[in-house]
């Protein structure tokens, strides 16, 4: 198995422990807006939810606009599927994003592009607020709390958003030595944009 820092994306600096993710608002065609910052406030990158293409699409660029990375859905309207992160400057398939579907609970799976091999899981807090959440009128403002395991299942952080119209995430992660942090912070706008759109 290959090691965490190898599914890095080439032009950014994941060496911290700590990020924000925060939905900014919405474009002219109402299509979620995000930006993701590191501790000191430095911007990483911005993203906005190509929902309305053949397959849902996140494009991450820099603040020039110039592309880092992608995130690509396997097929049409994919809730419970596959998605791909492709660093755009090398052109390297890294990881697969697969979630299944539940009312429940929502796990999300981080995979090697390759062998598919486990490299870590977001998984959110309990039954009571997922189902909260996705019925409720209000729903979509309860704030989230996920758990982050890597491969063996330990846990090694957490993602948190409080209750607010527009999600704000603080990523925290114990042990960067065994998970890849540029999927996990990607992943976090991956789920807010499948889950609450």
């Amino acid at each position: 198995m290959r090691a965490p820092q190898e599914y890095e994306i080439a032009a950014l600096d994941f060496s911290g422990t700590e990020y924000t993710v925060e939905q900014t608002g919405t474009d002219k065609n109402f299509r979620p807006e995000y930006e993701a910052r590191d501790v000191t406030g430095e911007t990483l990158f911005h993203c906005t939810h190509q929902m309305y293409e053949s397959n849902d699409r996140f494009p991450f660029v820099d603040d020039d606009g110039t592309e880092l990375f992608t995130v690509e859905a396997s097929g049409k309207w994919d809730i419970a599927g596959d998605y791909l992160l492709t660093d755009s400057q090398t052109g390297e398939e890294l990881v697969i994003l697969d979630n299944d579907f539940s009312l429940f609970q929502d796990t999300w799976r981080i995979r090697d592009a390759e062998d598919e091999s486990l490299l870590a899981e977001i998984s959110s807090r309990g039954a009571l607020y997922t189902v909260a959440r996705k019925l409720l009128p209000v729903g979509q403002w309860i704030g989230h709390k996920f758990e982050v395991t890597d491969a063996e299942g330990n846990s090694v952080g957490t993602i948190e958003s409080g209750f607010a119209v527009f999600d704000k995430y603080e990523i925290t992660i114990s042990d960067r030595s065994s998970v890849p942090l540029a999927p996990i912070v990607a992943g976090t706008v991956v789920i807010d944009g499948i889950q609450g759109n």
